[in-house]
């Protein structure tokens, strides 16, 4: 079993900053990267932003220059600094990982989702 907890989602106004962390724990053999999705009301989760073990990022146009992903590989955690906040980055935020079980079995796990708001 694998658990993903996220926290740090909350209300914020406008031009405003968040910051989301997410820790892995459980049957962890390797992790092979960690990230950030988002939904909003009526749409799909779409990629935020995830970096790889090695620090590689990878970022939604929407993201570069605002949000910054970072990851602690000790503490199996991942991290989601968001700033310049906009009412069109308003959704439910779920940490991913994709990591291996054992030497040969990896999969995808997600958290359970915070809710970010940003409106005055």
């Amino acid at each position: 079993q694998v658990q993903l907890v996220e926290s740090g989602g909350g209300l914020v106004q406008p031009g405003g900053s968040l910051r989301l962390s997410c820790a892995a724990s459980g049957n962890i053999f390797r992790i092979i990267a960690m990230g950030w999705y988002r939904q909003a009301p009526g749409k799909q989760r779409k990629l935020v932003a995830t970096i790889n073990a090695g620090g590689g990022t990878e970022y939604i146009d929407s993201a570069k220059g605002r949000f910054t992903v970072s990851r602690d590989n000790a503490k199996n955690m991942v991290f989601l600094q968001m700033s310049a906040l906009t009412p069109e980055d308003t959704a439910v935020y779920y940490c991913n990982s994709r990591l291996y079980t054992t030497y040969n079995q990896w999969s995808d796990y997600w958290g359970q989702g915070t809710q970010v708001t940003v409106s005055s």
